[in-house]
């Protein structure tokens, strides 16, 4: 990908916990509560850099080799209402995102590594649902989650845009490099818990206002 962009962006493509929902705080927060519940132990710093954004199958695998042994089948279950619950209660917008999507002029939708429950769930708390409706894409209709491209490429073919006019905005390298893999312009958003140096990259915007983006898209 070069720094030249020759296509307008046709198709503006977010990630949605912590580019839509603020959800990220409130996760690594339950996700210390279950480690140390299974009996291992990740410092904030690396439970910000190993698991916001990644897959089920990285979050399993990263827990099962700290720990050294296999978690048994339907482990997650047990611990799924911990992160709902504190949602609930506690989620908001990322500031100044209902801002862009009251100024974009182009058509936008939303890709996750999580469930359509989830997402659902957090769009309803917010009252985000109804700007997404329809155009909601999750790591479970694609073989693969982010960091391949599998996501942001079936999103952006059932949106009926080249993969070259998409826009994706991501606040984690994961979604970054599923962008980047994609052949996608990747905006990084640094005004949650990822650092800037962790999201930058060639091509890579990286900002930390999220009312900026609709001025960057149009450079």
């Amino acid at each position: 990908m070069t720094h030249d962009h020759v296509h307008p962006v046709e198709l503006v493509i977010f990630d949605c916990d912590g580019v839509l929902v603020d959800s990220e705080r409130i996760c690594v927060r339950v996700d210390a509560e279950i480690f140390a519940d299974l009996g291992v132990s990740f410092t904030e710093e690396e439970i910000v850099e190993y698991f916001v954004g990644s897959s089920s199958e990285t979050y399993r695998a990263i827990v099962e080799e700290r720990l050294g042994r296999s978690l048994e089948r339907g482990w997650f279950d047990t611990y799924k209402h911990l992160y709902q619950e504190a949602l609930d209660a506690e989620l908001t917008v990322v500031d100044g995102i209902t801002d862009v999507l009251d100024a974009l002029s182009v058509p936008y939708c939303l890709a996750s590594n999580g469930g359509h429950a989830s997402i659902r769930r957090n769009l309803t708390t917010t009252g985000l649902l109804p700007r997404f409706e329809g155009r909601v894409f999750s790591a479970a209709d694609v073989p693969r989650g982010k960091p391949a491209p599998d996501l942001f490429l079936h999103a952006a073919a059932t949106m009926g845009v080249p993969p070259s006019r998409c826009a994706v905005v991501e606040d984690s390298p994961y979604g970054v490099a599923a962008a980047r893999a994609a052949g996608m312009r990747a905006f990084g958003y640094c005004g949650g818990l990822t650092r800037a140096d962790r999201l930058a990259g060639d091509g890579v915007v990286v900002f930390d206002d999220m009312r900026e983006l609709v001025g960057l898209l149009g450079r």
